[in-house]
């Protein structure tokens, strides 16, 4: 099967042996595969990633000094069932499913393993167990963003959001639009979003951000407590600075950016009592000054991918219509394409999320 590899630090395409099932597992075709920002951050920084991953208690994701398919975010059609299955999906059955390999080495990532290729590759192995049949009238490009926004949906879910909520989201990329999404989900208003980029503010209202604005310009901490503050409140009055007063409405910050100097912006902008949700994933090392966080008694929350059920609900969401991702499929590639869209998605005025149709000549 031809694949895009991460092959002696390099996007190659290849042939590859076509993947054999396992007591349990299914053989799928790839049909449209999302490319990740945390795939950009492997291709740049894979031998740090994996150090960050051993150091902080993680399973070791892959060896580099072997070939790589990476692609986690991928709709499938069903193309063989392996020993020990039910087979209640029959072929041709289109699918999703969490990225994650159970086999007798423990639980290995798609797209981050060596073993377990992931969507840049024509075919792929994935458990029976874990497969959720795409809706009826749901498209392929359309399923295949179940993950990038399931990661969205958790990060609203561990939020633990009240009606009063008044929340931000710092940073409009992939991860800040399925920020955007779940919150509309979840009732939450208003949203504010903020973010450098014209193009992705534009995605920012498309998802259903309530106001939207450049940092450049203001400061979405001051808009924030614009629409936080009751009728009466006046920060200056003793009545309210010792908590008898009117007071602003809870603050809840995501954190979809993920570079240094980012959370210690937040803590300092930060409204008093606020809870910061980092959703955006820093590989880098980074400096915070904690007195920010004590003298205002900030709640700080990292949060990382979904649950079954939170990945599930998503693809619901998306059947429904409840959440539009359209808007954000700027561009369709074959294998031979992967490396060049790699690069082209720098580029936040032309690009949001690119698909991988393996496929594809």
């Amino acid at each position: 099967m031809r694949a895009a590899i991460f092959r002696n630090g390099d996007l190659v395409v290849d042939n590859l042996p076509e993947p054999k099932p396992i007591e349990g597992q299914v053989v799928v075709k790839t049909l449209a595969c999302g490319i990740c920002g945390s795939d950009l951050h492997a291709f740049h920084h894979a031998d740090k990633m994996v150090d960050a991953v051993k150091r902080s208690g993680g399973q070791n994701l892959m060896d580099t000094k072997r070939d790589i398919v990476f692609g986690h975010e991928f709709c499938a059609e069903v193309l063989d069932h392996g020993p020990g299955t039910e087979k209640t999906l029959k072929p041709g059955t289109r699918v999703c499913s969490m990225p994650l390999a159970l086999s007798d080495k423990g639980i290995q990532g798609v797209g981050y393993s060596n073993d377990y290729p992931g969507g840049f590759a024509e075919q792929m192995v994935l458990n029976e167990a874990m497969l959720l049949e795409v809706p009826n009238g749901l498209s392929t490009d359309h399923a295949a963003l179940t993950e990038p926004m399931a990661v969205g949906w958790h990060a609203v879910q561990k939020a633990q959001l009240t009606p009063e909520d008044v929340a931000l989201v710092i940073g409009c990329g992939p991860v800040g639009l399925a920020v955007i999404a779940g919150l509309k989900i979840a009732g939450v208003h208003p949203i504010i979003a903020s973010d450098f980029s014209p193009a992705r503010r534009k995605l920012a209202e498309t998802m259903g951000a309530d106001i939207v604005l450049d940092p450049a310009v203001s400061s979405p901490y001051k808009r924030w407590e614009e629409e936080a503050s009751p009728e009466g409140y006046d920060p200056k009055n003793w009545m309210t600075m010792i908590g008898l007063g009117p007071q602003l409405r809870p603050g809840v910050i995501f954190e979809c950016v993920g570079v240094p100097g980012i959370i210690q912006q937040i803590l300092e902008g930060a409204p008093k009592a606020a809870r910061i949700v980092v959703v955006g994933v820093c590989m880098e090392k980074d400096h915070l000054e904690p007195f920010f966080a004590i003298n205002k008694e900030l709640n700080l929350q990292f949060v990382l991918g979904y649950t079954p059920e939170e990945f599930a609900q998503t693809l619901h969401f998306l059947a429904e219509g409840q959440i539009k991702v359209e808007p954000l499929i700027t561009e369709k590639v074959g294998v031979d394409g992967v490396k060049q869209a790699f690069s082209a998605l720098a580029n936040p005025e032309k690009h949001a999320k690119i698909l991988v149709e393996p496929w594809r000549h």
